[in-house]
């Protein structure tokens, strides 16, 4: 038994010398026309996508970071060994 493969549809209206531009790219990559426009959208979309994330990413270690900075957590024994030993040696 095959699965059943759900697909969407996606149209758009666009000016002759941009469809020219595109049916010509298309060609040179050796697709369709529909193969090249979705090719060329899901590339968009995850450059967005991972572009977005990394921003997001950035902002919440930012937030963390100055929430520590803020509010230090308490020094463990191993961090207060070591702060004693480079006083010591200073």
């Amino acid at each position: 038994m095959k699965a059943e493969i759900k697909t969407s549809r996606v149209s758009a209206r666009i000016s002759p010398s941009v469809y020219d531009t595109l049916a010509e790219a298309s060609e040179i990559m050796g697709a369709t026309l529909n193969q090249f426009l979705v090719q060329a959208a899901l590339e968009k979309a995850h450059a967005i996508i991972e572009h977005e994330n990394k921003i997001r990413i950035s902002k919440k270690s930012a937030e963390h970071l100055f929430e520590l900075i803020e509010n230090p957590p308490k020094a463990n024994p191993k961090l207060t060994k070591a702060m004693k030993r480079y006083k010591q040696d200073l």
